[in-house]
C-alpha cells in the first residue's frame, strides 16, 4: 500500500509513517547538499534567521542538473545522505521534520530523528530523470552562487519515496539485513 502525504509535515503525518512505507509526497520540499548544509548551520550558529522557513519541512539531498529547454529541472536523483550527517542534528533541532536521500544514516542522526520526531525517506538512486517528472516547479531560494548546490524550493506531485527511518528510530536498512540473514 502507498500512502499519500502533503507538506508541510504535521505531527499526525509523521506519527502515521512507519519504516518500510511507500509514500507519494505532494507539496513543497527544499533541496540542500553539503555546501548548503554547512551554510545553514553556520547561520544558525550565529543566531540569525534562515533564508527559508525550516519548520515542518523536508530537505531533499539533491543537486539537480540544469534543465533542458522546455523542462522545469534536469535530472534530480538523491545524493548520499551520510555527507549531511554532521549538520543534520542541528537542522532537526531547528524544526526540520523530513529528509530525502539515499544510504545509511549515523546513529547520531537516528537519535536526533527520534528526539525531534522526524522521518528519513529514501528516493531511488539512478532514477533522477524519472524523479524529475514529479517536480512541477523549481525556484532558487538561497545561495545561488553554489550553482546546482543552491537551495531550491520545489513543488512536487506524487514524489515517490520510502520511509527508511521512522520517528521511533526503526531503520529499514538494518531491519532488511536482519530479515535477509534469517532466510
Amino acid at each position: 500500500m502507498t500512502k499519500n502525504i502533503t507538506t508541510p509535515l504535521t505531527r499526525e503525518t509523521i506519527n502515521s509513517l512507519k519504516c518500510g512505507d511507500r509514500v507519494l509526497i505532494d507539496g513543497i520540499i527544499y533541496t540542500a547538499r553539503d555546501a548548503a548544509h554547512k551554510r545553514l548551520v553556520e547561520i544558525l550558529d550565529l543566531g540569525k534567521g534562515l533564508p527559508f522557513d525550516l519548520n515542518d519541512q523536508i530537505i531533499y539531498y539533491v543537486g539537480p542538473c540544469p534543465a533542458k529547454p522546455g523542462r522545469i529541472i534536469g535530472s534530480a536523483g538523491p545524493t548520499t545522505s551520510g555527507r549531511m550527517d554532521p549538520y543534520t542534528p542541528k537542522l532537526l533541532k531547528a524544526g526540520l521534520k523530513g529528509m530525502i536521500g539515499k544510504g545509511f544514516r549515523s546513529q547520531t542522526v537516528i537519535d536526533a530523528i527520534v528526539k525531534y520526531g522526524a522521518v528519513y525517506f529514501a528516493a531511488i538512486g539512478g532514477a533522477g530523470a524519472l524523479l524529475a517528472e514529479s517536480i512541477k516547479e523549481a525556484e532558487i531560494v538561497a545561495f545561488p552562487e553554489l550553482g546546482p548546490e543552491a537551495v531550491y524550493r520545489l513543488k512536487v506531485e506524487k514524489f515517490p519515496v520510502t520511509v527508511v527511518i521512522d520517528k521511533e528510530g526503526n531503520d529499514l536498512y538494518r531491519i532488511g539485513k536482519e530479515q535477509y540473514r534469517k532466510i
